[in-house]
């Protein structure tokens, strides 16, 4: 089954970080036509460009019926929009702290994973050339969300999350985890909302000139 690529606005991964990512795939949460998950095939073309899935898993996943995928659609973009409201929430505490009761959206997908752990010699990256992943069963269209809740379970429970940040354009509504050395990081991309930042102070010194 194909999938009309144009259909969908091209991903922007300035997350640093595929659980931030995945909060982008919605450029504007107030213009549904920036969402890259607006159907079951959307989801997993942004889940192959992500880098979540690989050619043969989406290949595999787009051959699913497409009302099961836009199903797994909707519930991606439910588990989106919590986890946009947890995420800030916990930015903004100088001390993030997140009650295991908050968390039932979340761990209702992890408990539905049908994944097993496979060592590899691909990668050559760990000991002796070996390397320990997990790989995905995809017995149901409900598995493609499996990648996202692990990400933002890592996220979670291994990220500094008073690092997560807004981008400073006036009127992106981007976010990305800070890893910068000094964590001063302010744009989601300085070849755009940067370049757009220096212009407008350029201009600001002409016209005061």
């Amino acid at each position: 089954m194909s999938v009309n690529v144009g259909h969908y606005p091209d991903p922007i991964l300035v997350g640093d970080h595929l659980a931030m990512d995945f909060l982008n795939s919605i450029e504007n949460p107030r213009d549904a036509s920036t969402d890259c998950l607006r159907d079951g095939h959307g989801f997993v073309l942004w889940l192959l460009k992500a880098g979540a899935i690989d050619a043969e898993d989406a290949a595999r996943l787009q051959g699913m019926p497409a009302d099961d995928l836009d199903a797994v659609a909707g519930q991606a973009r439910r588990l989106r929009d919590w986890f946009r409201q947890i995420v800030l929430t916990l930015a903004a505490q100088a001390h993030p702290h997140v009650h295991e009761s908050d968390l039932g959206p979340l761990n209702d997908v992890l408990a539905k994973d049908n994944s097993f752990a496979r060592i590899t010699g691909q990668s050559g990256d760990g000991a002796h050339g070996l390397q320990l992943r997990r790989v995905n069963r995809w017995a149901s269209a409900e598995q493609t969300l499996q990648p996202i809740a692990s990400s933002i379970a890592r996220l979670l429970t291994e990220e500094d999350l008073g690092l997560v940040r807004n981008c400073e354009g006036p009127t992106c509504t981007l976010l990305f985890l800070d890893r910068t050395k000094a964590h001063k990081r302010r744009w989601c991309s300085m070849a755009v909302c940067g370049n757009r930042a220096k212009a407008a102070a350029h201009r600001a010194r002409a016209k005061a000139v």
